[in-house]
């Protein structure tokens, strides 16, 4: 009997039972529903990115047996090839490998789009969360089908446009060989364009499916007479963990030469591109890098805006707020800056560390610390700027505020200190915390500071654009997110003025707080340059908010009581195998409960939820009692949480008690259907 081959959108799973207590005991996996070319590139995968094993795939015969999946069984086995180095427990890389759609190709995330990822797939405010948008005038005719022919020909130019995340294991960026664009033309008579924005953005993104960015197109109402065409709106949504404005700014480049070639882009893949880029760190790390763990803030490092508060009393969700400093003032800062050998981005750095200072409420000296962000396009060749993408790191900044000092040397510090950053480009967050031997999971900095650089329109597509009677605004940003309590964003917009934009979590800060915060920077701003002299001090420019109270921020919410839940789901037959089905955070909304509506099998089930991803050895040993044979069950990132619970039983039995059953990520369909498809295959090996 012959397996399908599995399509777009299958999830796969695999049944392991968990060696016993050696740790260099062979890892087997039976891959379920497969035909024998998908196995063979599932162990082709293993084999390619875990050297450290011994990859066979054996095929055994399903005769007389019922259907095990819809073919026969293929047992991938994975024997250690030194015992007392590679090999061992199951690791979220091998993890990842195993379960990873069977895409063209898959690449890891930066440690950014970790963070963004984690914080999305695990936020209990739906999917409207890290999701952004910019929009702009199309004024001129509009031909609808070239305009979405012109999109879908980006995406298959662009691998960005074809990608998905994985999180089953270790966080995965899958490249698929196809993707569609989604275009959708509204009537103006259809939608407001508040609601149209607040509406596509709170659709958010089902990240494990490609297509991560669309486009809406709004007409404008009819135009009076002589009075000329109105423009329409057009609307690109996007989710931040796959790309960053500069990043979603080339792609509507990109578009226009699109639609200006009709519809159609010459040439194949673009490279080089995010596999690329992500290849570079892998083959390269700057000299410096390593000793990038110095820079990693010290434990005492002012980090807070603000000084500890009450809870902001609302139910939380983004914050934006946005000032501008005029072209006078900007200018009359870039020059005060240049005087001192430094750029108007050093003198924002400069107003956030002395803004982080004044909430510590503290005297003499003191360290302060704040992320800067990287867009990951600084680095050889010069076409790594084009890449779109969410390619770069928030690395730490850390600078010592010394009220008595010149303010000069202030500036001069922040400035060298991020010439020092410029070797890190390929260090994440994540290796700066293991180097400092921080916990997993700390956080480095509670805010971040991010000096955007917009591409402009090239002015040879702007009068071909006109040439075809079309004129088109500067995009605009809406909304925004971060993980963080604040992100500051900076640009300069076409009139010359600096464009801050203040981004929040408001379950940390009210908005008059963030008005506060974002004013007083604004201030700073201001009044430094009409401090030229030497001898104006730090304390001078801290004495320019003396007026002004320090915001609040409170800490971060309570996570909820971290019970670990269990509850009957099905009763079962009389002596039916016991299924478990894990819960953490990640795991697919609905997949558990279309699961248990649709399985036809005999097995009592139980769900238990584990949200610290660990189980206490008592509800262990509830699991265990009753003689029924266990199969923990996990889909996405509960796999590796029942792995390890099962590991754990097998050190306090010194037997294996336990089968797992392991599935990658996908709706709830999908994930409820592989497995279904896992337990048929557990129910043919005693059958």
């Amino acid at each position: 009997m012959r397996g399908h081959h599995a399509h777009a959108g299958t999830v796969l799973a695999v049944v392991h039972e968990p060696p016993g207590t050696q740790a260099w005991s062979p890892l087997v996996f039976e891959l379920c529903g497969l035909a024998r070319t998908d196995t063979e590139a599932v162990a082709a995968r293993v084999a390619e990115r875990h050297r450290g094993y011994g990859v066979e795939l054996d095929g055994v015969e399903a005769d007389g047996v019922p259907d095990a999946g819809h073919g026969g069984r293929y047992l991938l086995r994975l024997t250690p090839r030194d015992p007392a180095g590679h090999g061992g427990p199951l690791t979220d890389d091998l993890l990842a490998d195993l379960l990873a759609p069977l895409a063209a190709d898959t690449i890891a995330v930066s440690g950014q789009q970790r963070v963004l990822l984690a914080a999305a797939v695990e936020s209990q405010a739906g999917l409207g969360r890290y999701v952004e948008q910019l929009f702009w005038d199309w004024t001129g005719p509009l031909d609808l089908g070239r305009f979405t022919t012109a999109w879908q020909s980006v995406a298959e130019r662009e691998a960005v446009l074809r990608a998905s995340f994985d999180w089953a294991g270790a966080a995965r960026l899958v490249l698929h060989d196809r993707a569609v664009v989604d275009v959708v033309h509204h009537a103006h008579t259809d939608v407001g364009w508040s609601e149209l924005l607040r509406r596509d953005r709170d659709r958010g993104f089902e990240l494990y499916r490609p297509g991560l960015l669309r486009v809406s197109v709004l007409d404008g109402p009819p135009a009076r007479a002589r009075a000329g065409r109105t423009p329409s709106r057009l609307l690109v949504t996007y989710h931040r963990a796959l790309l960053d404005e500069r990043g979603a700014r080339l792609l509507v480049r990109q578009f226009y030469r699109s639609y200006l070639a009709g519809g159609v882009l010459p040439g194949g893949d673009r490279r080089p591109d995010i596999r690329d880029h992500g290849a570079w760190p892998a083959r390269r790390e700057a000299p410096g890098a390593r000793g990038h763990r110095a820079a990693a803030p010290p434990a005492h490092a002012a980090v807070s805006p603000g000084r500890p508060g009450p809870p902001p009393g609302t139910t939380g969700g983004p914050g934006r707020i946005q000032r501008r400093l005029g072209p006078p003032q900007t200018s009359r800062l870039r020059s005060w800056a240049a005087g001192r050998g430094a750029g108007e981005s050093s003198v924002l750095h400069v107003a956030w560390a002395l803004l982080l200072y004044r909430a510590a409420g503290t005297d003499g000296p003191l360290p302060v610390a704040f992320g800067v962000d990287s867009s990951g396009r600084d680095i050889p060749p010069r076409a790594v700027a084009d890449i779109p993408g969410l390619l770069g790191d928030p690395l730490p900044m850390t600078v010592t505020v010394d009220p008595a000092a010149p303010l000069v040397d202030l500036l001069l510090q922040v400035r060298d200190a991020a010439f020092g950053l410029s070797p890190c480009a390929s260090v994440d967050a994540d290796r700066t915390r293991r180097w400092s031997g921080r916990a997993p999971g700390s956080g480095l900095t509670e805010t971040t500071i991010r000096f955007d650089n917009h591409p402009a329109l090239p002015e040879n597509l702007r009068a071909e654009l006109a040439a075809q009677g079309v004129w088109v605004g500067v995009p605009e940003s809406a909304g925004g997110d971060t993980p963080l309590p604040v992100t500051l964003a900076a640009h300069c917009d076409t009139e010359g003025s600096l464009v801050l934009t203040a981004l929040y979590d408001r379950a940390r800060l009210t908005d008059p707080d963030a008005s506060d915060l974002l004013a007083q920077c604004v201030r700073l701003l201001r009044g430094m340059p009409r401090h030229p002299e030497d001898t104006f001090t730090v304390g001078d420019a801290l004495g320019l908010l003396a007026t002004s109270g320090v915001p609040r921020v409170s800490p971060p919410p309570p996570g909820g009581v971290q019970r670990h839940a269990s509850a009957v789901l099905r009763a079962g037959e009389p002596g039916a195998d016991l299924v478990c089905l894990v819960t953490v955070p990640g795991v697919t909304a609905g997949a558990y409960d279309r699961f248990v509506h649709e399985h036809e099998g005999p097995e009592r089930i139980v769900s238990l939820s584990a949200p610290d991803r660990r189980v206490p050895p008592g509800t262990l040993r509830e699991l265990l009692r009753g003689g029924r044979r266990l199969i923990l069950c996990g889909t996405g990132p509960a796999g590796l949480v029942a792995h390890e619970i099962a590991r754990r039983a097998a050190r306090h039995t010194g037997e294996v008690p336990a089968v797992v059953v392991m599935t990658g990520v996908g709706g709830a369909a999908e994930s409820a259907e592989a497995l279904s498809r896992a337990l048929r295959a557990v129910r043919a090996r005693s059958g």
